[in-house]
C-alpha cells in the first residue's frame, strides 16, 4: 500500500475521537507500526502520532543535535525532524533518509520523525505488552515495551521520552516553592519512563513531598491494593497515607486508565485524587481520563504546571 494512502485510513483513525476514547478503561490501545529498514517492527502509541506523510523537502540548519536532520515548514510552524534510525544507531551509513515521516506530538512539543515505512494500526492488550527483558547500550536503551503480533512478529514500542531526552537534553526545572504543611504529604506515582521518574522525583522533591513509586500500571495497582489493605486490618484511612496518586496514561501491563478506573471503583481509595500526568495531551486523551474519572490532568512535561497541579491538591487535604 502506498504511504498517501496509509496515511489517509490512519489519519481517520486518528481523528476519530469518539472511537478513541471508548478505549478508555479497556486495558486496550493503538499502537502504529512502522520500520526503520532493518527487518525488525518498531511501534509508537498512536496518540502521539498527529499525521503521515512522505518524507518532504527539509532544511538544513547549522548546530543540529545528532540525529537531527533539519528543519521543516508544517502549517506554518517551524519543526525539526528526526532520523529515528540513526538516533538509535540503527542506520546503515548511507546517509539514506526515510522515505516516510511521523508528524508527533509530545509534551506540547511538534516533530517530524523520519521512518523507512509505515505499515499499519493495530490494537493491543496492555497486559500482552512486557517491559524489555533486559536494556542494554545503543537501540534497546530507546525501547520501553515490547508486545508480539498474532504471526509471533514481535514489536518494539519506542520510548520517545528517551529519544528526545538523549537528542535536546533533559528540560531544567527552575524554582518550585516548597509547601508549607503541617502534616507529611506523601504522593504515589507509576511511571514506565526513566526519565520521566527523574523529572517527578525532582518537582516532588522541589515540593517537600516524599514518596513512593512503581514501573508500570499492574505494579502501582499490586502496591497500592496491599497498601490499602494494611491500612484497613488497621483500622486507618489510607488517605492518611497517601494523599495523591500520580499515574501515567500508558503503561505495560496495565495502562493508566484502567489503573484509575480500579482506583475510583475501590472505597478504600475514597478522598485520594487521581491525576494523570501524560505526554499524551490532546482531547482525546483528556476525554479518557474524564470517563475514568481522573481529578486534573497535566501534560508532560512541565514541572511548573505539574506542580501547579498537585499543590491544591495537597494542600485541600490539610484543610479536610
Amino acid at each position: 500500500m502506498e504511504t498517501t494512502a496509509i496515511a489517509r485510513r490512519d489519519q481517520n483513525l486518528l481523528d476519530s475521537v469518539d472511537a478513541r476514547t471508548k478505549l478508555a478503561g479497556s486495558n486496550r490501545m493503538e499502537i502504529l507500526l512502522f520500520s526503520l529498514g532493518t527487518g525488525e517492527t518498531f511501534g509508537i502509541n498512536v496518540f502521539k502520532v498527529r499525521e503521515v506523510s512522505k518524507t518532504p523537502a527539509i532544511t538544513k540548519a547549522p548546530n543540529m543535535p545528532g540525529g537531527v536532520e533539519g528543519l521543516i515548514s508544517l502549517r506554518g510552524n517551524v519543526i525539526p525532524v528526526l532520523s529515528l534510525a540513526k538516533v538509535m544507531a540503527l542506520h546503515d551509513g548511507s546517509g539514506r533518509l526515510g522515505a516516510s515521516m511521523m508528524v508527533t506530538e509530545y509534551s506540547k512539543r511538534t516533530l517530524g520523525f523520519l521512518v523507512d515505512s509505515v505499515d499499519r494500526i493495530i490494537r493491543v492488550e496492555w497486559d500482552k505488552v512486557r517491559a524489555p527483558e533486559a536494556v542494554g547500550g545503543g537501540s534497546q536503551s530507546f525501547i520501553t515495551a515490547i508486545t508480539e503480533l498474532p504471526d509471533g512478529k514481535l514489536v518494539s514500542i519506542v520510548d520517545v521520552e528517551q529519544i528526545l531526552a538523549n537528542t535536546f537534553g533533559e528540560s531544567i526545572i527552575g524554582n518550585i516553592g516548597r509547601i508549607e504543611s503541617e502534616h507529611e504529604l506523601n504522593v504515589f506515582f507509576v511511571d514506565d519512563s526513566a526519565v520521566a521518574r527523574r523529572k517527578i522525583i525532582e518537582v516532588l522533591e522541589k515540593l517537600g513531598v516524599r514518596h513512593k513509586h512503581a514501573q508500570n500500571g499492574m505494579e502501582a495497582w499490586t502496591r497500592l491494593s496491599g497498601m490499602a489493605a494494611h491500612a484497613q486490618l488497621a483500622g486507618r484511612r489510607l488517605r492518611d497515607e497517601v494523599q495523591l496518586i500520580l499515574a501515567d496514561a500508558e503503561m505495560p501491563e496495565m495502562d493508566g486508565y484502567v489503573l484509575t478506573k480500579n482506583i475510583k471503583s475501590d472505597p478504600r481509595f475514597d478522598g485520594i485524587p487521581v491525576v494523570m500526568h501524560s505526554s499524551l495531551s490532546s482531547d482525546a486523551n483528556r476525554a479518557m481520563g474524564r470517563a475514568v474519572g481522573v481529578d486534573a490532568y497535566v501534560a508532560k512535561f512541565d514541572a511548573e504546571a505539574l506542580a501547579d497541579t498537585v499543590r491544591p491538591l495537597l494542600m485541600k487535604y490539610q484543610r479536610d
